[in-house]
């Protein structure tokens, strides 16, 4: 079937900053894109980088009108593109997880019966909502409800057992609590609480959509294990109002992360020209919907090099710890979600790489860094008797260990004994290949656990490792992480734009439309997608002397920290 005539799919993403969408073919051929910029679009709305900030209370949050405005807006965008909205079989997509939209008691009712000749802005703003924000990822309002969260259970490593997760300010559960007790009366006009992935999905589905089952474990509420709300928590969450009357709120959780929840609201099809039999599938977030952008097998692995650090992994097994995140995987039952997320990633890596001699012969200002780096041996080890340098490099207060902002480097022996703080210091030279190391082995210590080995030559690691972000394009991290991380098969540059989650989106829609009976996502995709169009070997990963020299220094990486965190509780 040629693109002129096959069915397209519509994937969304619904960032901080922006909403994209990206129209495919059932070949996973891109073929139209729009997006809108909050800021440069819609700053009527007084926003700064998508969110309102109120300082005093160190909350962030996100005006709910705005969002509707920037549906109109990026389907009209669509629409001077020539997209061919009728050709649409299917659509889903990707939240900004974490936030929360507080429906009306009579919301469900306004978006089941709108007018295609006015804009949803029009119809939905003022009655919709019982509240007019949506509390974003960023918000840092919520210590005390978090600290609730972690003693409900008993400790932080209960709660990570039982939800994926410690508690976090960000985690929709702690939201709700400190809305309940902040906004008691706007609580009880609340008719459905959504995140907002399920809102994006409700507006097109013309009803309020359940949760997905992978989104729904950013909440600090969903026990994995049991396939169930935790009543504990959401007894905790709902305070005197009960809950019952949260369940009510909150409503289902969709466990299969495809098929059809409905088709399109009439307002699409009328207003647009959406095919009346148009599926809208569930939607995720953000994060799941990055890992959906390519058919990620079991044992493969995502590095995002941005301003943050972030390591995605899908794996069969359940490990939940404090220190990372777990989710259920949003396409595969049986599979989780490994996610870990760091402050300080290429900022960290800047601060080192501007302390070098500055570039002559070069216009890449990392030309220096990646030389001194890619010469520098592992570990800073010229012989074995030398001894190995191991560093953290924070200047922002961390997640991954939980300190404050600051630098520490550490001596120790080949062997990983005798570890004592460096006395004389190091070079800047030495910090260059330092810092990738330290977050690399950050990765590797909090990973081993999870990954196994590919066949009987090899130890445990990844089998391929996709580096993506603005650090995937620099040669000196990429040799490094196949030094720490390994990877048997390679590490490869993935280069998919700036639109993963859109895409992962769309890809969703296209399997959950024409998936057959039992045929998984990465059966399907894996089976179209065009892995030369996207991805790029840049290292051969899996080095076996070098690797197991880093092996023998992990356990004593970990202790060091423990000595930085040490160090924290004294600083208190």
């Amino acid at each position: 079937m040629s693109t002129k005539d096959g069915p397209l799919y519509l994937g969304f993403d619904l960032s901080t900053q922006q909403l994209k969408a990206i129209v495919i073919t059932s070949q996973l051929k891109v073929l139209y894109e729009a997006k809108v910029d909050f800021d440069a679009d819609l700053s009527k709305y007084g926003i700064l980088k998508g969110v309102h900030v109120n300082e005093q209370e160190r909350e962030v949050f996100a005006p709910v009108a705005m969002w509707l405005e920037a549906v109109d807006l990026v389907l009209q965008r669509l629409k001077l593109k020539n997209t061919p909205f009728s050709r649409i079989k299917g659509i889903s997509g990707a939240g900004q997880q974490h936030g929360s939209v507080y429906w009306s008691m009579n919301g469900e009712e306004l978006l089941s019966s709108l007018n295609p000749g006015a804009t949803l802005v029009e119809q939905l703003a003022r009655k919709a909502f019982a509240h007019p924000f949506s509390p974003n990822w960023q918000d840092a309002s919520t210590q005390k409800e978090c600290d609730s969260f972690d003693a409900e259970l008993g400790s932080p490593e209960r709660l990570a057992q039982v939800t994926g997760s410690k508690a976090h300010h960000r985690f929709t559960g702690p939201q709700i609590m400190r809305f309940h007790k902040k906004h008691p009366a706007v609580y009880r006009a609340t008719s459905r609480i959504s995140l907002v992935s399920s809102f994006l999905a409700s507006i097109f589905l013309g009803r309020i959509a359940p949760f997905d089952i992978s989104d729904v474990c950013g909440m600090n509420l969903w026990d994995i294990n049991a396939g169930a709300w935790c009543e504990p928590l959401l007894a905790l969450a709902a305070g005197e109002d009960g809950l019952e009357d949260l369940k009510k709120k909150l409503g289902g959780v969709r466990e299969d992360g495809g098929g059809r929840m409905g088709n399109i609201s009439s307002y699409f099809v009328s207003r647009y020209g959406f095919p009346s039999d148009c599926g809208i599938a569930p939607f995720t977030g953000d994060n799941p919907s990055t890992i959906l952008a390519l058919p990620l097998r079991p044992l493969d692995a995502i590095v995002s090099l941005g301003t943050s650090t972030t390591f995605l992994m899908s794996t069969p097994k359940y490990l939940p710890d404090p220190s990372y995140h777990f989710f259920n995987h949003p396409t595969t039952a049986g599979l989780y979600m490994f996610m870990l997320c760091y402050k300080n990633g290429g900022l960290a890596r800047e601060k080192i790489r501007d302390k070098l001699p500055k570039p002559i012969n070069s216009s890449d200002p990392w030309s220096t860094f990646n030389e001194t780096a890619l010469s520098t041996p592992s570990l800073g080890q010229s012989s074995p008797s030398d001894p190995a340098k191991l560093g953290l490099y924070f200047p922002l207060p961390e997640i991954v260990p939980n300190v404050r902002a600051g630098t520490w480097r550490y001596n120790c022996d080949s062997d990983g004994s005798n570890l004592r703080e460096s006395e004389k210091g190091w070079s800047s030279d030495a910090d260059a290949r330092a810092i990738v190391e330290s977050q690399i082995l950050s990765l590797r210590l909090r990973s081993h656990n999870l990954v196994h080995s590919p066949s009987k030559e090899y130890p445990p690691q990844p089998g391929r490792i996709y580096l993506v972000g603005g650090g995937s394009l620099n040669p000196a991290i990429a040799r490094i992480v196949g030094d720490v991380l390994g990877g048997v098969e390679g590490v490869y540059k993935l280069d998919v734009g700036g639109n993963a989650c859109a895409l992962g989106g769309a890809y969703k829609a296209v399997w959950a439309m024409e998936r057959t009976k039992g045929e998984s996502f990465e059966e399907l995709i894996g089976g179209r997608w065009r892995e030369s169009e996207a991805v790029e070997k840049v290292d051969d990963g899996y080095r076996t002397e070098t690797w197991s020299k880093y092996g023998k220094v992990l356990k004593t990486f970990e202790k060091m920290e423990g000595e930085v965190l040490k160090g924290e509780k004294r600083n208190k």
